[in-house]
């Protein structure tokens, strides 16, 4: 007799198969038989869909977690697992920890800094107990920013080796990835062959190799051959982050970038992308900068802003790429510190601009330097064909790009940390965009396949009971960019290892997660 038995459900395994009908059964954190069976705890799930807990292969929610480990905005969506350390941000390895902490402000953190390492910033993510597992990658441009600083300039051999240590020590402690962000400073500064040989060293220890491409607008197909050129030359395993195109120049551009991938995966390079739902993306309002104006950290661009010749060239740098694929009237305020311009919250960047009487330019660089270089914006710029085209491919994941876990707060944050999951499940399923399995798989099967876990993301015997059961008639996102504050609604029961975090769609308050450490054959035992 199982512990639990979730029965008469639709079961949807997480490989992609077709749906059946029948029970699941959990012993122990554990499946222990997909099919009738006995359970001295029943959960009824007739009518319901049961699958496998959604693995976020991007998220940002390391610098998050401790705050909030409830994690509700995870949980309510039906993720058991948020991957993260991606776009070359990781809270490890710490250099110089204020320059870290400066660098990565724009992610809203809620860390208290207390480690030095991976295994460190693991070992205080358990003690807060968190509703959901993290699985971690080390970012590019924090091993960049311990050993190199904020400058922009190429590492001497020794640096690029310090670099590889970092990253070796990592994977030693249990991380699963490795990650490089190409649009921010300092990891922008980094040249092919400095990617390459952090590739490499990640391809040494079995690491995923997640790369934020270094352009995504009128360079995306020339990124897209980079980031394939790496993984052929070091067989790391490649996983492009959230591909998409912006700008309207560039709409419908993705078909090219899938078709190179699929050239790539036909020649034997092993890669595969993700994507969220949605056609506005969010990230720092620095990053729309030249990269040159954050040689030296944040701290270096607020001295920049505060003289005027250097100035009028960041501010015209800015202007260049608003005339070629950064529309200011897309690019709107999110979140940013206390300050001159905390009301603008919601707001475009050409809106303040009108109200300030100047450029757009200029107002982005006022907005900077009164928070101190701490802007997240949300920015419209992708054609809504464009997601849909990416979405249906099969070698691509669900993934949120999201750190938002707490289910209220302050300022307009991306709607994906809410509902990129059941906006798939729901709008786009129903829609006919992606059969329920095929979605499933995406969110399942496929990222754990590309991680390496093989007892996650699917429902067989022996695998760990990480389950999401959903309404497939009623799940959706609810959160919008202009409400964004919203919890999905449909999942009706979510289990980390067996233990109910989400029961009738209530949360439970239980905190069953962890940081998933990896292991490889010079990893410590734990």
């Amino acid at each position: 007799m199982s512990d639990l038995v979730i029965t008469g459900a639709t079961v949807l395994d997480g490989t992609g198969a077709p749906p059946r009908t029948g029970d699941v059964g959990i012993t122990a954190g554990r499946i222990d038989a997909v099919a009738s069976t006995d359970g001295a705890t029943r959960i009824d799930a007739h009518g319901l869909v049961v699958c496998p807990g959604f693995i976020d292969l991007h998220s940002h929610a390391d610098f998050s977690i401790t705050g909030h480990p409830g994690a509700d905005t995870a949980v309510s969506q039906g993720v058991t697992t948020l991957v993260t350390g991606n776009c070359g941000w990781s809270p490890f390895p710490v250099g110089d920890l204020d320059t870290l902490r400066a660098a990565s402000a724009f992610l809203s953190g809620e860390l208290d800094w207390t480690w030095n390492d991976a295994a460190g910033y693991a070992d205080a993510v358990d003690a807060t107990r968190p509703a959901v597992n993290l699985a971690l990658q080390v970012g590019h441009s924090a091993l960049r920013l311990a050993v190199l600083g904020g400058a922009e300039r190429a590492p001497e051999p020794a640096e690029l080796e310090r670099m590889g240590t970092l990253l070796a020590e990592a994977a030693v402690q249990g991380a699963w990835g490795f990650s490089t962000g190409l649009i921010y400073a300092p990891g922008a500064y980094a040249d092919t062959s400095e990617v390459t040989a952090l590739a490499r060293v990640a391809a040494t220890h079995g690491l995923l190799y997640s790369t934020h491409m270094r352009n995504e607008a009128d360079a995306l197909l020339d990124a897209v051959r980079e980031a394939v050129a790496t993984a052929r030359d070091t067989g790391v395993r490649l996983e492009i982050s959230h591909l998409k195109a912006m700008g309207r120049s560039n709409h419908g551009a993705v078909a090219e970038a899938l078709r190179i991938v699929d050239e790539a995966r036909a020649d034997g390079v092993d890669v595969t992308c993700d994507v969220y739902p949605y056609t506005a993306s969010s990230t720092t309002l620095t990053s729309r900068l030249p990269a040159w104006a954050l040689d030296g950290g944040v701290a270096r661009l607020l001295e920049r802003l505060a003289d005027g010749p250097t100035r009028e060239r960041v501010a015209s740098g800015l202007r260049d790429r608003m005339a070629r694929d950064v529309d200011p009237e897309g690019v709107v305020l999110a979140d940013l510190p206390p300050g001159a311009f905390s009301a603008a919250r919601g707001r475009s960047i050409a809106d303040v601009a009108r109200e300030l009487g100047t450029d757009p330019a200029e107002a982005a660089l006022q907005v900077l330097a009164a928070h101190d270089g701490a802007v997240s914006v949300v920015n419209h710029a992708m054609a809504a064909d464009d997601v849909r085209t990416v979405l249906q491919h099969p070698a691509v994941s669900v993934a949120s790009d999201g750190w938002v876990l707490r289910p209220e707060g302050p300022g307009r944050p991306h709607p994906r940390s809410f509902g990129t999951f059941t906006r798939v499940l729901g709008p786009y399923v129903r829609d006919g965009d992606l059969p329920l399995a095929a979605a499933v798989h995406k969110m399942t099967g496929l990222p754990a396949a590309r991680l390496g876990m093989a007892d996650r993301g699917v429902l067989r015997p022996g695998a760990v009971a990480d389950v999401a059961v959903l309404d497939p008639a009623t799940v959706t996102d609810r959160s919008t960019f202009d409400d964004p504050w919203q919890l999905s609604t449909g999942v009706q029961h979510v289990l980390v290892a067996g233990e109910p975090v989400l029961a009738d769609g209530a949360l439970t308050g239980a905190r069953p997660g962890r940081v998933l450490r990896r292991r490889t054959a010079d990893a410590p035992r734990r």
